[in-house]
Order: C-alpha cells, then sequence, then structure tokens
C-alpha cells in the first residue's frame, strides 16, 4: 500500500484556509534530520502534492515545520511573531497508510491530529 502524506492549514484566527504558508518536511534520524520536502500552501490552505512525492514514506519518526509567523505578518495580524514563530509537530509513522495532518493554528494557539 503507498504511503502518502498530507496536510492543510486552517487559519482559526480569520476563519479561512492559511494561504502562503510556508511548511519543511523532515525524516528524523538517530544522526540528525534529514530535510524531505517543503512547500507553501494554496489558497485551499494546501500544498499543490502529497510532502513525500518523488520520496519513500517508511516507518519512522518524522517532523513537520509551519512558519506561522512569516504567515500572520504577511496577512498583516498585529499580532503576528508575538508568541508563535515555528510551530513543529512530530510524529511516528507505525504502519503503511495515508497520512493527513492538520494544523488549525492563529498567532496565539495551535491544534493538530491525525486526520483522514
Amino acid at each position: 500500500m503507498a504511503v502518502k502524506m498530507t496536510t492543510h492549514v486552517l487559519d482559526t484566527a480569520s476563519g479561512k484556509p492559511a494561504n502562503g504558508m510556508r511548511i519543511e518536511f523532515y525524516r528524523v534520524l538517530p544522526e540528525g534530520i534529514e530535510l524531505i520536502n517543503h512547500g507553501v500552501t494554496n489558497t485551499d490552505g494546501r500544498l499543490d502534492a502529497p510532502l513525500n512525492t518523488g520520496h519513500d514514506f517508511d516507518e519512522g519518526t518524522y517532523r513537520l515545520l509551519f512558519y506561522v509567523g512569516d504567515y500572520f505578518a504577511s496577512v498583516g495580524h498585529a499580532d503576528a511573531k508575538k508568541f508563535l514563530d515555528i510551530v513543529p509537530i512530530q510524529f511516528v509513522v507505525d504502519k503503511p497508510g495515508a497520512y493527513h495532518v492538520p494544523l488549525l493554528v492563529s498567532p496565539w494557539s495551535y491544534s493538530t491530529y491525525r486526520g483522514s
């Protein structure tokens, strides 16, 4: 079964998808971290392709970095970078399947879950 890694970001301060947020996707290895892919969200708050396109997505530990401070600054939010700057989400892939890790974020808080 192919494993696919996707995400999307919702700006809970505006109630809209986060358009233009930079995201980086890493594999966490004993010797450090390896950048797998990066991208910028579209008008739907999603990336145009899965984050693991062109890369194996095996069992292991992975990290997403969401550049929320830069995003909120780019949309002119008065509280940009006053609390959150980069939101890291580190998670484990324990078996093949689709992994969808969304982010709901404001300049002051965030939440995530394993979506479908």
